[in-house]
């Protein structure tokens, strides 16, 4: 990857991974595809290779990430879906020419249409998007318990009582603030 940018978050699930190429967003929020070479690395990365990318692509990209997000976080909170971020999604994966091919490793990979571009690649994010938001596979949308992130995940624990977005991230950063201020508390105690 490209020395200088923060590191991809990836995930098991593809529209929730995207998701998180913006995190902290009630922080200090950190972009992760600053740049539209950086779209095309976290692509690539996650099975969608594209030969190249336009600022106006990376735009669309982050106007999809931010109808996922909205998306996702409303769905989660069991609130009405944003009609806005339903458009996008939809617009997104209608535009995008894709397949989903069976590998010899009985996985699903998606190929691209042969003159693959960044809207290609958004479509299969936005039809992902679409089957864990409409409650089509096993698992659940959440909001990580963090103040500072509160990124929406998808929720495949057994118990579906997952807290954190990334525990190793979220998760150990909280740990680790309780453990100080028990610390604190106990020594002054």
């Amino acid at each position: 990857m490209h020395a200088g940018f923060p590191d991809f978050r990836l995930g098991s699930v593809l529209a929730t991974s995207f998701t998180a190429t913006l995190t902290e967003r009630c922080g200090e929020a950190v972009e992760r595809i600053p740049t539209p070479q950086r779209l095309v690395d976290w692509l690539a990365v996650n099975g969608l290779a594209v030969d190249s990318c336009t600022a106006a692509q990376l735009e669309l990209a982050r106007g999809l990430r931010e109808s996922i997000h909205a998306a996702a976080t409303a769905a989660a909170m069991q609130d009405a879906l944003p009609a806005s971020a339903v458009r996008v999604i939809n617009d997104c994966s209608i535009q995008g020419r894709a397949a989903a091919v069976l590998t010899p490793e009985n996985t699903r990979q998606w190929r691209l249409s042969s003159a693959s571009c960044v809207e290609d690649a958004l479509g299969v994010i936005a039809a992902d998007a679409i089957s864990i938001i409409a409650g089509e596979r096993d698992g659940k949308l959440a909001l990580c318990a963090s103040p500072t992130c509160r990124a929406a995940f998808f929720d495949t624990s057994q118990s579906r009582t997952r807290k954190w977005c990334d525990m190793n991230t979220c998760g150990n950063r909280q740990k680790k603030a309780r453990f100080a201020a028990n610390q604190r508390k106990n020594a002054s105690g």
